[in-house]
């Protein structure tokens, strides 16, 4: 199967400048039409945002912000940036939006700038419990320029325990609480993580990187209203490039536009934000709806099904796009597993599991979800047959037969391929 670009004179003028990096455009289009792309915080864009993501934007530099540059010639990209703000602001109904971040770690480190001191006593889901470095992890500047405390979940449930947020919050007293993560799988509850805000003067952050296509669709409680501040990305399950945005009220708009510039950016990249403009119009569309819901239906489809199989979940199931599988009753580990399963066709990530005994590097947990085969228009059939195919792939790893793991994996990766034939990657014909 041959997949071109979408973007046809784009490619051309590529195949004839360097034929080199054109055969690699090819050769990922082609692995990612042939294989199942079940990492949760991947998608697939659409055309029209391939395209603007790939526009003239790139050759323009814009320094500051609209009305306010240090560049001349800005009178279309100031219309461009308005009109990716204001399509923000609609669609998660806040006061304002900067949509000029360049990845969800630099628009987290904005929030630090904008609101805490070097010192200052932060607090954040720990990393291995399913939050993000950048939410006061050690090896994260955020956790070596400020003191950190770290909340977990349940041992018994996999789930916060928000009377032990609250106990620690107490205790700590910390400037920024940090609510989300990189491997929730369960409904976060901003409410009642605004509540311990307010109870020890705290500001609360809730970083929706990878929910924010369900809160936009309406398929996961919205965060507006609670938190003091909310950072996304663009990508993930909002179907946009690659970047982000930080939505506040109107009293934190001017120190967190300070913050991203001059604090800690020059120009923006002005592709991305034609491609995230792109992004958030899609997504205020009915059937953007339909997608975040179909996203979480398919993805208990694939947590019941795995279950059934005897797979350990973390928190036992999922109520959102992602579920975190701990492998250790099955006798592997997250890495070798993730290495059979992607050869096998099934792109998954080795990930940390809550209480792993095991290192960073080498875990016991997968963490698969459901937004990209969602996109591709597969339903609860295709969740069955995947998890089956996870099931015969992780049991032949653990069986230990390298001849037999061998000739399921190549049985399974001829079957995926079939399957992804009938359900092409979006933005690529």
């Amino acid at each position: 199967m041959m997949f071109t670009s979408s973007s046809g004179s784009h490619t051309a003028a590529l195949a004839v400048t360097d034929p080199q990096v054109a055969a690699l455009v090819a050769d990922e289009e082609r692995r990612q039409g042939e294989t199942l792309k079940l990492i949760p915080s991947e998608n697939y864009v659409s055309a029209a945002v391939l395209a603007a993501t790939g526009s003239v934007f790139t050759n323009k530099y814009s320094e500051g912000y609209p009305g306010r540059r240090y560049y001349e010639g800005q009178q279309v990209v100031d219309r461009l940036e308005t009109l990716a703000a204001e399509r923000a602001r609609a669609l998660f109904g806040v006061e304002h939006a900067n949509v000029q971040p360049y990845s969800g770690s630099p628009a987290n480190l904005a929030v630090y700038l904008a609101f805490a001191s070097p010192g200052d006593t932060v607090m954040g889901m720990a990393l291995p419990m399913g939050g993000h470095l950048t939410h006061g992890w050690p090896v994260s500047a955020t956790g070596t320029w400020f003191r950190p405390v770290q909340y977990g979940v349940r041992r018994d449930t996999g789930r916060v325990d928000l009377d032990e947020v609250r106990e620690l919050a107490r205790r700590e007293r910390p400037r920024l609480i940090f609510c989300g993560g990189t491997a929730v799988p369960r409904t976060i509850d901003f409410a009642g993580f605004a509540a311990i805000a307010r109870e020890v003067g705290a500001l609360l952050v809730a970083d929706i990187a990878h929910i924010a296509g369900l809160v936009a669709g309406g398929a996961h409680p919205s965060p507006v209203g609670h938190a003091d501040v909310v950072t996304t990305t663009t990508h993930k399950t909002l179907r946009g490039p690659r970047g982000a945005m930080i939505l506040t009220g109107a009293e934190h708009a001017r120190a967190v536009d300070r913050a991203v510039f001059p604090g800690l950016q020059g120009g923006p990249h002005n592709h991305t934000t034609a491609g995230i403009a792109v992004a958030l119009g899609e997504a205020a569309r009915p059937e953007f709806g339909e997608y975040a819901r179909r996203v979480v239906a398919n993805a208990a489809v694939l947590a019941d099904e795995l279950a059934a199989r005897g797979f350990e979940l973390v928190s036992g199931g999922t109520d959102n796009h992602l579920v975190l599988i701990d492998l250790t009753s099955r006798g592997v580990g997250g890495k070798p597993a993730a290495r059979a399963l992607d050869a096998a066709g099934l792109e998954t990530n080795h990930n940390a599991v809550p209480f792993d005994p095991r290192k960073p590097f080498d875990p016991s947990g997968l963490r698969i979800g459901s937004p990209a085969l969602t996109s591709r228009g597969m339903g609860a059939a295709e969740m069955r047959q995947v998890a089956a195919w996870l099931d015969e792939v992780v049991g032949a790893l653990a069986a230990g037969d390298a001849a037999a793991l061998d000739a399921v994996v190549k049985r399974v990766r001829g079957e995926v391929a079939e399957l992804c034939a009938q359900y092409p990657v979006p933005g690529v014909h």
